[in-house]
């Protein structure tokens, strides 16, 4: 079954879900109702706008 399950995820990209909704259906935004993230997603959106802002500045310098 785990197999099956496998390929179908392999083809059409699809994660397994409820026939609920998951917590969108009952309003809730997230896992977790910390009023701040945590360390290691401070962390994880510090990298990204170092990426991004990486990035933009590539593209202002970039010769067409």
């Amino acid at each position: 079954m785990v197999a099956v399950m496998a390929v179908g995820y392999l083809f059409q990209k699809k994660t397994i879900s409820g026939s609920c909704g998951g917590l969108g259906a009952v309003g809730i935004d997230k896992a977790c109702d910390c009023p701040e993230p945590c360390d290691r997603k401070k962390a994880r959106m510090e990298r990204e706008e170092k990426r991004q802002a990486k990035i933009k500045e590539w593209q202002q310098n970039k010769i067409i």
